[in-house]
């Protein structure tokens, strides 16, 4: 906990906004209730270690950038660190300054790669926002992902296959009848905007 402290503590006074959580199970959830430019992690947390976490997060097709810091050395770690979707990699102790330009610079790059626009609409994927008409749309995390992979997949049919992967992960929950309220939250928000049923296939954001 000194450490978690001790890191708030230097990220806080670089007037970064910091969420801090004690475990694995609890930075899921908080991943999907919040949107984050990084991720720090730790290997050795409760419930979920940081590699099973990041996995679980790439697996949902969460891009958000993420830095292990960590007290593992050893090659294997580092390479299953890389595996699971990590940025960067730096183990404990560690530099204040050195730990503070990495960050700026990941945040730098992500930033010049994530932000796209294609025909009304202009997306930050390392911010979650997207803008129609310049205009910042207000929208829950399925609903940004949904949009996200339609104008990723622009004049491409999505297969609902795909859709439910991408909303709801593996272990699906997700529905015909709880996809079709979505694209309908979708077409309210952009009446101008085309989005068909592709029959047997699934949808697809016409520009």
């Amino acid at each position: 906990m000194l450490f978690a402290e001790s890191l708030i503590d230097l990220l806080e006074d670089e007037e970064y906004e910091v969420t801090h959580v004690p475990n694995g199970q609890s930075a899921l959830d908080a991943s999907y209730e919040n949107r984050y430019d990084l991720y720090l992690l730790d290997i050795n947390v409760p419930l979920i270690n940081g590699i099973e976490l990041l996995q679980s997060l790439r697996d949902a097709d969460d891009t958000t950038p993420a830095i292990f810091l960590t007290s593992h050395k050893d090659e294997d770690s580092l390479k299953q660190g890389f595996l699971s979707g990590a940025d960067d990699y730096i183990t404990k102790p560690f530099n204040n300054l050195e730990l503070l330009l990495r960050i700026q610079a990941l945040l730098k790059r992500s930033k010049k790669l994530e932000k796209k626009c294609v025909s009304n609409f202009c997306y930050d994927t390392s911010k979650k926002i997207i803008y129609y008409k310049k205009v910042q749309l207000e929208l829950s995390k399925r609903e940004y992902d949904l949009l996200l992979l339609f104008l990723q997949h622009i004049d491409t049919p999505v297969p609902k296959e795909m859709i439910f992967d991408h909303l709801w992960g593996t272990n699906s929950a997700g529905s015909d009848g709880a996809l079709r309220v979505y694209i309908n939250r979708l077409k309210h928000l952009l009446p101008d905007e085309d989005i068909q049923n592709i029959r047997g296939i699934g949808y697809k954001l016409v520009s």
